[in-house]
């Protein structure tokens, strides 16, 4: 994305404002905390201070300060966050969102799914999140694959791989400074089983997945779940709110169960640090997720000089 001017910052961080305001109480400290940190780690903007300094945008005006379509469309991601910044699916703030997107004439999967589970169409919201997240992960249309509740848990009974288990397992004997000792580390830190194994996740989602929270510092906590899922979004292009940011949202924050694999909870969003994983997996040069990545080619580098080599810059430690 282009570098965003003022006029443009200030617009989108006053329209995140109104949607905070929408919420019919006093904006919270989580709606301040996104606001800034959306400013400093997304539109340039450290020097903001105070939120009573931003222009009260309404849609038309919106429209008329953002002529760039993809800046229109990314804007709208972030007016979408703010709904849910405080643990709930506030109405208030989704119709002013929708508001915005008519504006702008946005229309995109997320939204939908929004306006669904706010409707108490949670089991359809669902359903479309799992399906955009394994579209997401195989970089296609899911087409005649299995469903994805049995896809991503492919190696029971007579379908385990031993011999793949060995290859992870292998990966303990590499230096401490390597990526693949690194990810041996996370996976037995974890109790993770390694693909192959009968209990273990389908290695085209768990190995892009686990090498990301090596690459990104973020832990398996909720919070960390959800800051490597928007590290992931912002690193793969691919469904990157409706497949990513909204499932982790929807189960670590909301408390919305998904399915047996991600037990849910509240709480878990930091207001800060999510914006900053944003801006950390966008200006990443390197795709785990893409289809012609491959975690062998990557195993006996150095950590840290592959964080270098891919612009991978270090976490903050602020909630």
């Amino acid at each position: 994305m282009r570098p965003v001017g003022r006029q443009e910052s200030n617009a989108i961080l006053g329209a995140m404002r109104q949607v905070a305001l929408a919420g019919g109480h006093a904006i919270s400290h989580a709606d301040t905390a996104s606001i800034l940190a959306a400013g400093r780690y997304l539109l340039r903007r450290p020097d903001l201070a105070d939120l009573g300094t931003l222009p009260a945008i309404e849609p038309a005006d919106l429209v008329a300060i953002l002529k760039d379509r993809d800046l229109a469309a990314e804007a709208v991601k972030y007016l979408a966050i703010m709904v849910m910044v405080d643990g709930v699916l506030d109405h208030g703030k989704l119709g002013r969102v929708l508001a915005y997107a008519r504006a702008l004439d946005v229309e995109e999967a997320y939204l939908t799914q929004m306006v669904e589970a706010a409707s108490g169409h949670m089991d359809w919201a669902i359903a479309d999140m799992t399906l955009r997240n394994a579209e997401s992960v195989v970089s296609e249309k899911w087409g005649t694959r299995p469903d994805p509740a049995t896809w991503i848990l492919p190696y029971a009974g007579d379908k385990a791989d031993p011999a793949l288990v060995a290859r992870y397992e292998a990966l303990g004997a590499l230096p401490a400074n390597t990526f693949g000792r690194a990810l041996w580390d996370f996976d037995k830190k974890n109790s993770y089983p390694f693909p192959g194994d009968p209990r273990a996740l389908n290695a085209v989602f768990a190995t892009p997945h686990d090498a990301t929270h090596v690459i990104s510092g973020y832990d398996t906590s909720y919070r960390g779940e959800i800051l490597v899922s928007t590290f992931t979004a912002a690193m793969h292009p691919i469904n990157p709110m409706a497949g990513h940011i909204l499932p982790v949202i929807f189960n670590g924050h909301l408390g919305v169960r998904f399915n047996d694999v991600a037990t849910p909870a509240t709480g878990g969003f930091d207001p800060r640090e999510f914006w900053h994983a944003w801006a950390r997996g966008r200006d990443m040069t390197v795709d785990l997720f893409a289809p012609d990545w491959s975690v062998w080619d990557w195993v006996e580098h150095d950590l840290d000089s592959l964080r270098r080599e891919w612009n991978v810059t270090s976490p903050g430690t602020h909630r």
